[in-house]
């Protein structure tokens, strides 16, 4: 492969999109309107604590996260399997008996869940474990709830675990996602852990723009792109059907132009959508709130490394035990939580009343301890943390070559948004800009 070509946007996908093009022989130049690289999935560091910008973890268990990243070398803090189901005055472990058979036998005791539940989370993780990856996010489709239902699980087993366990994955407590997240998802944590990296979740966006400049790619931040333009005709203006078609040009903020034979658009859905043209790029999108909190270390709560689902109410969803997870993410002395809460409302809450509602609910769980000392770091208030994914969404997702002439897509919305999805979209997006290289 030879030519070059330009890739708009340095998150995960672009960041893949232009290392695959570069590795095959094209000369490649990335512009990022931010400072760094990263997309959604960045780092900051507050009073000495890493906090990742809102809760995000890594599936260790995700196709892509194998091709495309070294997992030892991110060094990556493991949670254990399952989570830790509470309510006031009340705390259950529930796990994988395949993946932590030491907690076979409290699973099994766990009676917010019935043994014959227990027994079709066995059979459905069987299930998925056979399924070829090309049978996911194919063929009919159904919210989750109703899936779940007519595996036949009860009613109890969805409000009381699946519930706060997947309206921290998929920022959806309702149950009304697609389907087929909830099964790619689940037959991901069978397959591996989740965990963060020691050095936070930019490490990897770190780890796949220091693989890109080893390719040879050019990196160019603090540079935004007004448009991109085909054929000499303005931007987009006709779709020519051909793989030897006219290059574009790429036109930045500050009026300069460059010159290409294809273009990687790898920019944020509206962003993309603008320069595109490109309708069917998804613009309804979910929020979520994460509140960073931190307690003397020898106050903190021990849970075994196991998130904290919330069965009773939904505020906060989830709290997990950042700093005993990953230690390098708190000072020696201080103990890092994040609590998660979901839907609108959280956005314009006061960071106090939600700090109030993580001491409520901890001291409830842990009826022996005194929260007073639980002090709030930062609240992260993210309108855009994924795309909408109700039933019969990724249908109808845009294909990378959807935009008119030598212009390709690259995001999790030619996916599903996930780490996976937008790992996945930049080699897809390589391949189609190589046929106009």
């Amino acid at each position: 492969m030879d030519g070059n070509a330009t890739v708009v946007g340095g998150g995960l996908a672009g960041l893949v999109a232009a290392t695959r093009l570069a590795e095959a022989g094209a000369t490649v130049t990335l512009y990022e309107r931010r400072p760094e690289v990263g997309g959604r999935v960045r780092t900051e560091t507050v009073d000495g604590f890493t906090l990742d910008r809102g809760f995000q973890v890594l599936f260790e268990g995700y196709p892509a996260v194998a091709a495309e990243l070294d997992a030892d070398a991110l060094d990556l803090r493991r949670f254990a399997p399952g989570a830790t189901i509470c309510r006031p005055g009340s705390r259950s472990v529930l796990s994988d008996p395949f993946r932590d058979p030491r907690t076979a036998i409290s699973s099994l005791g766990n009676d917010e869940v019935s043994l014959s539940d227990k027994l079709r989370t066995l059979a459905l993780r069987y299930d998925l474990s056979k399924r070829d990856e090309a049978d996911f996010f194919a063929g009919r489709d159904a919210s989750i709830r109703e899936y779940l239902r007519d595996w036949g699980f009860a009613d109890d087993y969805l409000a009381n675990f699946v519930e706060p366990f997947y309206g921290g994955i998929t920022l959806d407590r309702s149950l009304s996602t697609s389907k087929h997240v909830f099964e790619y998802t689940f037959r991901a944590m069978s397959r591996g852990a989740i965990g963060v990296p020691a050095d936070g979740m930019a490490a990897l966006p770190e780890a796949l723009a220091a693989r890109a400049r080893e390719a040879g790619v050019a990196i160019e931040t603090g540079e935004d792109v007004e448009s991109v333009r085909t054929g000499g005709q303005g931007r987009i203006p006709f779709r020519t059907g051909r793989a030897d078609a006219e290059g574009a040009t790429v036109e930045l903020a500050d009026g300069s132009t460059r010159e290409t034979d294809a273009v990687v658009v790898a920019a944020t859905p509206p962003e993309a959508r603008r320069l595109t043209g490109v309708e069917s790029i998804p613009s309804e999108v979910v929020p979520n709130v994460t509140g960073w909190y931190t307690l003397p270390e020898d106050e903190t709560v021990e849970t075994g490394k196991r998130i904290l689902l919330n069965a009773a109410a939904d505020s906060p969803n989830a709290v997990f035990p950042i700093s005993e997870v990953a230690p390098e993410y708190a000072p020696d002395d201080r103990a890092l939580l994040a609590a998660t809460f979901l839907g609108e409302d959280p956005l314009d809450r006061p960071a106090v009343a939600l700090r109030d509602d993580v001491r409520d609910a901890l001291g409830a769980w842990f009826p022996d301890r005194d929260f007073a000392n639980l002090e709030t770091i930062d609240v992260h208030r993210i309108r855009f943390a994924q795309f909408s994914q109700p039933p019969g969404v990724h249908a109808d997702l845009p294909d990378p070559d959807d935009p008119e002439g030598p212009v390709v897509l690259a995001g999790d919305y030619t996916e599903w948004s996930s780490i996976q999805g937008a790992l996945e979209s930049g080699r897809n997006a390589a391949q189609a800009a190589g046929r106009y290289l």
